[in-house]
């Protein structure tokens, strides 16, 4: 519950940043519905993310229909919390499964809150 409490924040920033940038929806995606992923790293892993292995990610997200919105990192960079959009929560954990990524939780989050 605590982890629930403390992404409410990540949403609100999300959904703001979200309603000033347009999003591209996945390529051949039926029902675009939004996901909060949160993940675990080991220390260090995320030092090699770069444009690269962002591409291929994305490429490997589109074979799925899911498209990775954004994410936020702690500040030690060992846990994430990623913004998808997707047709269900198997599509995200199938391309998390393909691009070797971990999946600590994955939470619909249907309702955006602007603050404004």
């Amino acid at each position: 519950m605590k982890t629930v409490i403390a992404m409410i924040p990540l949403l609100f920033a999300a959904a703001a940043a979200a309603a000033d940038a347009p999003s591209t929806p996945a390529a051949g995606a039926q029902a675009e519905h939004r996901y909060m992923i949160e993940r675990t790293f080991p220390s260090g892993a995320l030092e090699g993310l770069n444009a690269q292995s962002k591409a291929k990610i994305n490429a490997t997200n589109a074979q799925y229909g899911v498209h990775w919105v954004m994410s936020y990192a702690n500040a030690e960079k060992t846990k994430t919390y990623c913004v998808y959009e997707a047709p269900d929560e198997k599509a995200v954990r199938d391309a998390a499964k393909a691009n070797n990524i971990p999946v600590d939780s994955v939470m619909e989050v249907p309702v955006t809150l602007l603050p404004k």
